[in-house]
């Protein structure tokens, strides 16, 4: 962001952002668009965002009936009365605690790891210029086409000639050797820093990892937020690693202790319970996207520099 976007007032941000909104009424001829286009695109999109989330709201609902409700037919669509009992019950049925502390401990790990080794990575891809960077560029990108079958054995083996398996290292370690689409997203991103501010930062002094902390992190933040939380989503609803990975019922996490509670219950499955327990299993992970959904949207999209 340059000082003269910076130094703006709330007037002058307020009259941009009319502004904004008044060339999304227009077509690219410059022609305004009919009041009836955008009033039809914002129902289309609120009944999309409904039938996206009639899902979750059911799952809500089941979780705060009876038995008995359940067993109506046709189910009703409210709950005739709020059964929060449900959720203590799931919580007790399972080491529900435990689970979700090792679920925390590993999502949490993996998100730094992830954050700093890609960032990292990315910066080297977009920034600095040496020998071969796009040709070993090209190489990283290739392992996105890797089957991940294709490595299953080879590092389960690994992780147990170490001894680590039945632990949560290998869930967590493997985020400090960066990922292919983490580091082409942030790679993207920091090739739109001008290469003259680069260069004035190198001229005054500073060395790579003053450039990389006080100048490309800042401006990739948005970036950043978005890698955090696609990482935090998928080492939260991660499965087949805890599975292959973790026995011991003191080191597994959420995802196996769902599983676990439903076939643990296999005979006679309190569906109310079930919901209520993938309900709080979501959870964390809908107030984590609602408190970043600005800049996440924000490193989705990818703006320019201003």
């Amino acid at each position: 962001m340059s000082a003269t976007s910076a130094m703006r007032t709330p007037t002058d941000r307020q009259q941009s952002r009319l502004e904004d909104k008044e060339a999304m009424n227009r077509r690219a001829d410059g022609t305004k668009r009919p009041w009836w286009s955008s009033a039809l695109a914002r129902v289309v999109m609120i009944a999309m965002s409904l039938l996206f989330l009639l899902p979750i709201y059911w799952m809500v609902a089941s979780s705060l009936k009876s038995d008995e409700e359940l067993a109506l037919s046709p189910p009703t669509f409210f709950p005739q009365s709020w059964a929060f009992g449900n959720y203590v019950d799931a919580v007790t049925a399972m080491p529900f605690l435990t689970f979700f502390k090792n679920s925390a401990i590993i999502t949490v790990s993996v998100v730094l790891l992830t954050v700093i080794s890609n960032f990292i990575v990315a910066y080297g891809f977009a920034c600095i210029d040496w020998p071969g960077r796009d040709k070993v560029f090209y190489v990283v990108i290739a392992t996105l086409f890797l089957p991940f079958p294709v490595t299953l054995i080879p590092m389960f083996d690994l992780w147990a000639r170490v001894g680590l398996v039945n632990t949560l290292f290998p869930l967590i370690l493997p985020a400090m050797f960066g990922s292919a689409f983490f580091v082409f997203l942030l790679r993207q991103f920091l090739k739109q820093i001008p290469q003259e501010t680069l260069d004035a930062a190198r001229v005054d002094g500073a060395n790579e990892w003053t450039i990389l902390w006080r100048i490309a992190f800042p401006t990739a933040r948005p970036a950043l937020t978005t890698v955090a939380i696609f990482s935090a989503v998928g080492a939260w609803n991660d499965f087949m690693g805890p599975l292959i990975y973790l026995q011991d019922e003191s080191v597994q996490t959420l995802s196996i202790g769902l599983q676990s509670f439903k076939s643990v219950n296999a005979q006679d499955v309190s569906f109310n319970q079930l919901m209520a327990a993938s309900f709080l299993v979501i959870l964390p992970l809908v107030i984590l996207f609602f408190i970043f959904q600005r800049y996440f949207i924000r490193g989705i999209t990818i703006g320019g520099l201003k």
